[in-house]
C-alpha cells in the first residue's frame, strides 16, 4: 500500500475482528525482529506488522522525495492505520519505532489506545560507529555508504543491539545486512541516521502523549542506558516500567516473556 508516498509492504496475522496492534521496527532493522513473538501475539490480537519505508521490504525513496525521520514515518503509518480502517489502536515500536510510535500518540490522540514501547530512543543515546560515521562532515556520508560492509554491520549487532551472553541470530543480522547492502537502502538508512541523531523535538512532545504505556528495558542495553527507562517512565503520565535481563531487543532475546508481558498490558 502506498503510505505519503512510499509503497510499505506489511504482513498480518491473528483474527480480523480481534483488538489491533501494529508493531513498528527499529532502525537498521525490519518487520523480522518481531518473527518470534508475532505467532504469541497473534492468538489474541490482528498483527499488523510493517517495514517503513526505507527498511526491510518497502520502497525506498530518495530523501528528497521523502523525509525521513520519526515524523514521516508516524504520518506513514496514520496512512497505514487508515488504509487498513483501524483505529484506535495499540501501537508496540522497538527503539526507533518506539520514538515513532510516541510521535504518532503525541499528534494523533485519537488513533492510538495504548503503547508498548521497547527500549525506544528518546534521549541521546551513546554514540556508535555508524551514528558516528553517517554525521560526520563531508567524508562520513562516503564513509557509511561506500566502506560499510558486512562485518562492521555485524559488529553493530553484537555490540549494540544484544547483551553480551544473547544466542545472536545471525541469520537475521545477515538478511538485514544484504537489504541495507544496497544503494538505495543506504541513502535511506543515512538520511534516517541524521534525522534521528537530534531528539529534542521528541522530548518536547512527551507532555501530549495522552495513551496509557507500557515501557520495556533490556538491563544490558549498550545503547540506551536503563535509567534512560526509568527517566521516560516518570515524564509520561501513565507509565508501567518493567526491565528485562537482555539487551536492547527483548522481543528478540527474551520472546516468551516479553509476549506474555505485552498480552498481558494490552488485554486489561
Amino acid at each position: 500500500m502506498s503510505a505519503r508516498g512510499a509503497r510499505v509492504r506489511l504482513i498480518e496475522a491473528g483474527e480480523a475482528h480481534a483488538p489491533a496492534v501494529l508493531l513498528v521496527h527499529g532502525c537498521l532493522s525490519s518487520r523480522l525482529v518481531w518473527e518470534d513473538v508475532l505467532p504469541k501475539l497473534a492468538a489474541h490480537f490482528r498483527v499488523i506488522a510493517p517495514d517503513l519505508p526505507g527498511f526491510g521490504q518497502s520502497e525506498k525513496p530518495p530523501p528528497a522525495r521523502y523525509a525521513y525521520g520519526f515524523q514521516a514515518f508516524a504520518e506513514s503509518l496514520v496512512d497505514v492505520i487508515a488504509a487498513l480502517g483501524l483505529g484506535p489502536i495499540s501501537i508496540c515500536g522497538h527503539g526507533m519505532g518506539g520514538s515513532v510510535a510516541l510521535t504518532l500518540a503525541a499528534r494523533h490522540h485519537a488513533l492510538v489506545d495504548k503503547l508498548v514501547l521497547v527500549d525506544p530512543i528518546v534521549y541521546p543515546p551513546r554514540v556508535d560507529l555508524l551514528s558516528r560515521l553517517a554525521n560526520m562532515p563531508v567524508v562520513g556520508p562516503f564513509a557509511f555508504k561506500q566502506l560499510c560492509g558486512r562485518t562492521v554491520f555485524r559488529s553493530y549487532f553484537k555490540d549494540r543491539v544484544y547483551a553480551p551472553n544473547a544466542t545472536i541470530p545471525w541469520d537475521r543480522v545477515d538478511h538485514h545486512f544484504d537489504v541495507f547492502n544496497a544503494p538505495a537502502a543506504r541513502e535511506a538508512a543515512l538520511a534516517t541516521l541524521r534525522a534521528v541523531a537530534d531528539t529534542r523535538p521528541l522530548v518536547a512532545l512527551l507532555p501530549r502523549v495522552t495513551a496509557e504505556a507500557l515501557l520495556v528495558w533490556g538491563r544490558q542495553d549498550r545503547t540506551l542506558p536503563v535509567g534512560q527507562g526509568r527517566r521516560l517512565a516518570r515524564e509520561l503520565r501513565s507509565a508501567r516500567y518493567e526491565v528485562f535481563e537482555c539487551g536492547h531487543s527483548p522481543a528478540e532475546e527474551s520472546p516468551d516473556a516479553f509476549a506474555d508481558i505485552t498480552t498481558s498490558f494490552l488485554s486489561r
